[in-house]
C-alpha cells in the first residue's frame, strides 16, 4: 500500500482558521476496481471513461458552478491489502487543475489485476483516506465495481467504522452480468453499498458506458445545491 499521507504543510494551508468556511464545498473520492473480473480492454474503458468524464464541458460547468471548490481524490481497489492511490487529494480551483487530474488518471497504469473484490476492505482504506483530506463541506466516496464482495468483511462490517458517520457512500455500478458472481449486482448495492443520506447509484451497461455514467454521477455529485437533480440528457439508465 503507498503511503498517502499528505504533508503537514498542506494540511496546515488547508485547514481553514476559527470562524472561516471550509476550503471546500466537497471531499470526492474515486474508488475504481481492478480485480480480476475487470479485464485489460475493460480497465482501459474504466480508466479512459474517467478521465474523459472529467474533461467533459458539462462535468467542468458542474465542478465550477460555486466558489468554493471540490477536492478530488482517485483510488484502485481489489484484493484485501491491495489498495492503491491514483491521485491524491487535489483542490480543483481552476480548469487547468481539473484537466491536469484527468491527465492523472489517463496515465496512471494499473497496479493489479489478479487478486479479488474485497469491498470491505477497500471502504476500511477509504475511512483512513478521507481522515487525510482537506477540510470541506462534505465528505462523498463514489465505489466503483462490476461484482459482489468476495473476499474478506463486507460493506456494512466497514461502515461500523465512526468516520462513515460524515461519508456518503454513492455507488458506480457497471453491470455487465458477464458472471456468475455479477447476477444480483445492483440489488447488492442498493442494499450493501449505498450510506448516508441522500446516497444514489448510477448503472453502466458494461465498460462501454462507463463514460456516459461517470460523466452523469459527477454532475449530480459536484453540483452545488442542486445534489437529486440531473439535466435530462445525463439522466442514468437502470
Amino acid at each position: 500500500m503507498v503511503n498517502y499521507c499528505i504533508s503537514a504543510a498542506l494540511a496546515l494551508m488547508l485547514a481553514p482558521a476559527a470562524g472561516e468556511a471550509a476550503p471546500c464545498r466537497l471531499a470526492l473520492l474515486l474508488a475504481l476496481d481492478v480485480s480480476s473480473s475487470v479485464d485489460p480492454e475493460e480497465d482501459a474503458l474504466q480508466r479512459g471513461g474517467l478521465a474523459a468524464a472529467l474533461r467533459a464541458p458539462s462535468v467542468a460547468r458542474a465542478f465550477f458552478a460555486s466558489d468554493a471548490p471540490v477536492a478530488l481524490a482517485v483510488y484502485e481497489w481489489s484484493g484485501q491489502n491491495h489498495q492503491q492511490i491514483v491521485l491524491d487529494w487535489t483542490l480543483i480551483d481552476n480548469p487547468d487543475a481539473l484537466l491536469r487530474a484527468a491527465d492523472r488518471v489517463a496515465i496512471h497504469p494499473r497496479s493489479e489485476s489478479t487478486k479479488p473484490t474485497a469491498m470491505g476492505n477497500a471502504l476500511r482504506f477509504c475511512a483512513g483516506y478521507f481522515r487525510q483530506s482537506p477540510q470541506c463541506d462534505a465528505r462523498t466516496l463514489d465505489m466503483a465495481g462490476d461484482g459482489q464482495n468476495n473476499e474478506g468483511f463486507g460493506p456494512q462490517t466497514a461502515y461500523a467504522d465512526p468516520a462513515f458517520a460524515e461519508v456518503t457512500v454513492n455507488g458506480m455500478v457497471v453491470d455487465a452480468a458477464d458472471f456468475e458472481g455479477e447476477i444480483g449486482l445492483i440489488g447488492f448495492y442498493r442494499t450493501q453499498v449505498l450510506h448516508g443520506p441522500g446516497a444514489f447509484m448510477v448503472i453502466a451497461t458494461g465498460f462501454a458506458d462507463f463514460e456516459r455514467a461517470m460523466r452523469a454521477k459527477l454532475i449530480r455529485e459536484v453540483t452545488p445545491a442542486a445534489l437529486g437533480a440531473l439535466p435530462r440528457d445525463e439522466a442514468h439508465k437502470g
